[in-house]
């Protein structure tokens, strides 16, 4: 998964913290839900309730696109070439990630409990650890940064000495494929496909890196982005002033008006992860595979490192089982047709 722990076994260069060019789809996240960490129960069946969206939206207006990596920075094993020719229809997408606030306004209307709370734990990054020694499980076979830890859920970021008062604003995370899923039937909405989310990334600038272009920094060397600084895993500067997540709007928007489609935390998206998508994909409105193991994730997180993972990126590609969660992946959504 992104940024986190993931099924497969990371490859010795990313063991050693080299760039993760060559590394396994998803394994800058976390481990897969179970998978490292020791099993769970069952998650109960989602409920439903009255539709409610709060976040503002951009109306998009489609029309073609390239999709895919177009500077040479892909992970080989991402599968994010070759660079095709994709053609999309209007949208109406959020403008940031659905906050901490929205998730509790959908949980504490229909009762739902997430998978996280279902399972009785998260995978949580080694400095986020908020938790009694006693719930910490270990960590994660070959990405030994991220925990399991008992409690952790969307409620508790860090585990159960942690809370979200006044981080409302903030991306809600510990929210699996399933979880998002069922927030978007509540509120009449639905995850964007893959190339929705890259288009809308985007915002506009045709082959860029990024959602502001080619450079990581602003003229005067300020950071537009919430990624990790300093030496991965061990030591992060804050640099660009936040830990873990970030308020929605922080940083400034891109040409489109979307806030922070990359870096602070990743999104899942509707589509099955494929690494060879991309050479059968249809030229219209492409929505994934028809089915596979893990869902698309996409934009990098808060920690994402050059050294480590350079997912934080318009083309980057991630995945996970869409029963997994962690503290740095959320969701945004897109209006119905």
């Amino acid at each position: 998964m992104p940024d986190s722990p993931m099924r497969q076994e990371p490859p010795e260069a990313e063991r050693s913290n080299a760039p993760d060019n060559h590394s396994a789809p998803g394994s800058c996240c976390a481990p897969a839900r179970g998978s490292g960490f020791g099993g769970g129960s069952a998650p109960a069946e989602p409920s439903t309730g009255t539709a409610r969206h709060s976040i503002e939206q951009v109306d998009l207006p489609g029309g073609v696109f390239l999709m895919g990596d177009a500077s040479g920075d892909g992970n080989r094993m991402d599968g994010e070439t070759p660079v095709h020719e994709v053609e999309l229809a209007p949208f109406r997408i959020d403008a940031t990630s659905v906050t901490n606030a929205a998730f509790a306004e959908f949980a504490e209307t229909t009762g739902y409990a997430t998978e996280a709370e279902a399972f009785g734990y998260s995978a949580v990054f080694h400095l986020a650890v908020a938790a009694p020694p006693a719930d910490v499980m270990g960590s994660a076979a070959g990405a030994p940064w991220w925990f399991g830890v008992r409690g952790a859920d969307w409620r508790h970021p860090g585990g159960r000495d942690s809370g979200i008062d006044g981080i409302e604003d903030h991306p809600v995370v510990h929210v699996s494929w399933n979880d998002a899923v069922a927030y978007c039937a509540w509120a009449g909405r639905r995850l964007p496909t893959e190339a929705e989310w890259e288009y809308a990334s985007r915002g506009g600038r045709e082959g860029a890196r990024y959602p502001w272009g080619d450079g990581l920094m602003a003229g005067d060397e300020s950071w537009r982005v919430n990624i990790f600084q300093g030496r991965f895993p061990a030591a992060n500067t804050t640099e660009d002033g936040w830990p873990t997540t970030a308020p929605v709007r922080t940083f400034e928007p891109n040409g489109f008006g979307l806030w922070q489609t990359v870096g602070n935390v990743w999104e899942w998206c509707s589509d099955w992860f494929d690494a060879g998508y991309y050479d059968a994909s249809p030229r219209v409105d492409p929505a994934g595979p028809e089915s596979g193991q893990a869902r698309i994730l996409r934009g990098g997180s808060y920690l994402c490192h050059s050294s480590y993972c350079n997912r934080y990126r318009n083309s980057a590609r991630s995945s996970n089982t869409p029963d997994s969660s962690m503290g740095n992946a959320g969701f945004r959504t897109v209006a119905l047709a």
